[in-house]
């Protein structure tokens, strides 16, 4: 996820994005709120309760990409970069389904 918010970072400071004050700030905040929602979530110690959250990051992941289509569409900033973020939202979405998938099956287990 790190890598997610330093390309969007990055994707932010190039050229066509300084008067896109609305654009800026919900990529940013989209961006936070994947690491934010899996952090949160980690601290109920509650496998319900983490997957809830990492249904919501998942979401924000979607969030992410929809937000550099929009950027596509409008021509704004370099295009390999959105691409680049378009793919690693894809595989961090896919990352934390598999996790889902994970937690899922092992809710009901008792702890040793």
């Amino acid at each position: 996820m790190k890598d997610l918010i330093e390309k969007v970072y990055f994707f932010l400071k190039g050229q066509g994005l300084e008067r896109e004050f609305e654009f800026i700030n919900q990529i940013k905040r989209a961006g936070f709120s994947v690491s934010n929602n899996i952090a949160e979530g980690s601290e109920y110690n509650n496998n319900k309760q983490f997957i809830k959250y990492l249904k919501i990051a998942k979401g924000n992941c979607a969030e992410v990409r929809s937000m550099m289509i929009v950027r596509k569409r409008l021509k704004l900033g370099e295009e390999k970069e959105a691409e680049e973020i378009i793919i690693l939202s894809r595989e961090i979405s896919t990352n934390i389904s598999n996790f889902i998938k994970y937690l899922s099956a092992n809710i009901d287990k008792p702890k040793s």
